[in-house]
């Protein structure tokens, strides 16, 4: 422990990808002194595994490893994430959600379809899971921290102090994200996932969006802009009888969409458009795009071109990572030098961690994650609709 540093107490519940990426991230925080206690994990082989991995100690039960925390890492489902947080919040202990925070996942109901339920039934549902875990948060000593990377990226923070510094009108913003398809066994089910590609892709591009026209409302007015009307169309273009397989992309998907294109209109009339879906190929595609009425910034995450590597023999890279979900290693690729970096992971733990220990402010809070989830499930009702005008329903 470095002299003069705040320890705080961290506790990891789950045993998956994204335990591991938030367990490397928290390696990199160094304005405060984070003592991982343990991990727990209803699956206990896969407990074990990670935890030996990590040389951090496998808590029986979530309620040791909530007492010997001061936060808790929920790097679970999102079907977990309500009952999870709520249990946390009422032991005044803080959380941090791993994206996206909370959905509609069907009522338990074995024989649950995402292809045929009335999606009006859909945002009732998500609503009132997000009121519910709002109303724990403001009854607890603890905070929600919503772990959305794309507000913390070096590009999305670059562009807030744009924004700030020239009093930009932000007038339409662009953004994405696009792969192959998930790491995650659960996704591709909407009862486990909460929807498809509009929910786990869509809800990051979203964030920021939404985000950066916060950071807009505030600095020329003192108050954040927020969403008010939602259009999308949804397509399963991975599950159609004339689709071609050929095994390049996931097809893994049952009853949610890989395909969505989301238009928003602003409280001020300005608008954002995200497209979200598994149908990319050559790794991931994280970008966005702002038009303002002073400048334009294009925020590329992942690819960008930090560095640029030809390899005329896919064996030669053999043992070397080159990008996030990439298909091949031949020939010309976007090699990502420190990816966790270009995403913001290492710097939403860092803000996470100073704000626990020196109460300096959020950016991603449950507020932002709140409206992330109410305009993704607007968005599915608008999609049922096919593609009208659906009036967000904001707290």
């Amino acid at each position: 422990m470095e002299p003069g540093k705040k320890v705080v107490r961290a506790g990891i519940v789950g045993s998956g990808f994204a335990a591991r990426f938030h367990f490397d991230a928290l390696q990199r925080v160094y304005g405060v002194t984070v003592e991982v206690i343990g991990a727990y994990s209803r699956n206990t082989e896969n407990l074990n595994k990670f935890s030996e991995e990590k040389g951090v100690k496998a808590f029986s039960t979530l309620q040791e490893l909530i007492a010997a925390s001061d936060v808790l890492h929920l790097c679970t489902p999102p079907v977990t994430h309500e009952p999870l947080a709520i249990q946390i919040l009422k032991e005044d202990k803080n959380v941090i959600i791993e994206k996206p925070l909370t959905g509609y996942f069907g009522d338990d109901e074995e024989d649950f379809s995402g292809d045929d339920f009335p999606r009006e039934k859909g945002l009732e549902q998500a609503l009132r899971s997000i009121k519910n875990m709002l109303k724990a948060e403001k009854l607890s000593k603890g905070t929600i921290m919503y772990a959305e990377n794309w507000i913390y990226a070096p590009a999305i923070q670059k562009e807030r102090e744009v924004i700030e510094k020239t009093k930009s009108q932000i007038l339409w913003i662009q953004a994405q994200q696009s792969h192959s398809g998930s790491h995650s066994l659960d996704y591709g089910k909407w009862k486990r996932s909460g929807g498809g590609s509009l929910m786990g892709k869509g809800c990051h591009p979203l964030a920021g969006a939404l985000y950066l026209k916060y950071v807009e409302g505030k600095a020329r007015n003192g108050k954040s802009i927020r969403p008010k009307t939602v259009t999308c169309r949804v397509h399963a273009i991975t599950r159609m009888p004339n689709y071609k397989n050929e095994k390049h992309l996931k097809d893994s998907c049952t009853d949610v969409e890989d395909y969505a294109l989301t238009h928003i209109v602003f409280e001020d009339g300005t608008v954002a458009d995200i497209v979200a879906s598994e149908l990319l190929h050559g790794g991931v595609k994280n970008y966005l795009e702002v038009h303002a009425s002073n400048h334009r910034t294009v925020c590329n995450l992942t690819p960008n071109n930090a560095m640029q590597t030809y390899n005329p023999v896919e064996e030669n890279f053999e043992d070397i990572y080159v990008v996030e979900k990439t298909g091949t290693k031949q020939g010309w690729s976007s090699i990502s030098p420190d990816e966790s970096w270009f995403n913001g992971y290492q710097h939403e733990m860092e803000a996470f961690y100073r704000s626990l220990a020196y109460g300096e402010p959020l950016e991603s809070n449950s507020s932002l994650a709140a409206d992330v989830i109410a305009t993704i499930y607007a968005a599915y009702l608008s999609a049922e609709r096919n593609g009208s005008e659906v009036v967000i329903p904001l707290s």
